[in-house]
């Protein structure tokens, strides 16, 4: 049977110890509903904070990757939209170029005249193959080879994909200067075949391009998924629980004012003992 000591309150000792351990848990809960995570530090949950910081890495990864299929997109539309010019460019030579082989309908002077309109053409397809460039990169004059894109969050053949976009000037094509002409019935008869030739390298090169840009397109709404699932993963791991939070804040605050006040009482115990003496 427990009686009043004087020389040591046991009541004031465990009451302080169960406030102290209230006041603990309540001040964990105020930092979890002020900052909206309930884990901050790794002291908080060591394993949960390995994790999330994995899932951070990863999510912030496919955000990136994202932004880097856009402009990997960029560049192809670039390059196709330049492609698209020179195979419009290669029809009218072709068409100029079958027109000259009709050598019963041709002079000297409409021969000129047609010899000028395709060497202007052959310097269009030399200046679109040079000026050709997304953010001061060349993409047709031969030197866009093996460039490698990042499209996933590790660096791994699966996160990557390769583009080459081949050489499309004049000379490139087998349709230069030095190569074709329409001067003469003869050359622009050979020049028909050099040219047909150049207009299905320059659709194949169109449609690479085409092919990668849809699978870019496709690809991205794939990690956009991807990254969604990865950011929920992390919110329902690390971010806090507000609605449970709450509860616990308001019970936690209720132990805590009762706390304080048994911490009172208890504390003034001994004074009943002086009372005996009297």
């Amino acid at each position: 049977m427990s009686g009043i000591d004087i020389n040591y309150n046991s009541s004031a000792v465990n009451s302080y110890n169960n406030l102290d351990t209230t006041n603990t848990a309540l001040s964990s809960v105020v930092s979890q509903l002020s900052s909206g995570f309930q884990i901050q530090t790794a002291a908080d949950n060591p394993a949960g904070y390995v994790i999330g910081q994995y899932l951070q890495e990863e999510g912030n990864g496919y955000t990136q990757a994202i932004s880097n299929v856009q402009s990997a997109v960029s560049v192809l539309q670039t390059a196709q939209g330049a492609l698209g010019q020179e195979a419009s460019i290669l029809q009218t030579m072709n068409t100029l170029a079958t027109q000259v082989a009709n050598g019963g309908t041709q002079t000297s002077t409409t021969l000129q005249a047609s010899q000028s309109e395709f060497s202007s053409l052959q310097n269009e397809l030399d200046q679109i193959a040079a000026s050709t460039n997304f953010g001061g990169t060349s993409l047709l004059n031969g030197s866009y080879s093996g460039q490698t894109f990042q499209v996933g969050p590790y660096n791994q053949a699966s996160d990557q994909i390769v583009i080459t976009i081949a050489a499309s000037s004049s000379s490139a094509l087998g349709v230069g200067s030095a190569a074709v002409s329409i001067g003469t019935v003869g050359a622009a008869e050979a020049a028909m075949t050099a040219v047909q030739a150049a207009i299905s390298t320059v659709a194949l090169q169109a449609a690479n391009v085409g092919a990668t840009q849809n699978q870019m397109t496709s690809l991205s709404a794939n990690l956009t998924t991807a990254q969604e699932n990865i950011q929920a993963a992390h919110a329902n791991l690390v971010d806090v629980n507000v609605a449970a939070a709450t509860t616990q804040f308001a019970s936690l605050q209720i132990l805590e004012q009762s706390g304080v006040s048994v911490l009172y009482q208890a504390q003034h115990l001994p004074s009943l003992a002086q009372k005996l003496l009297q």
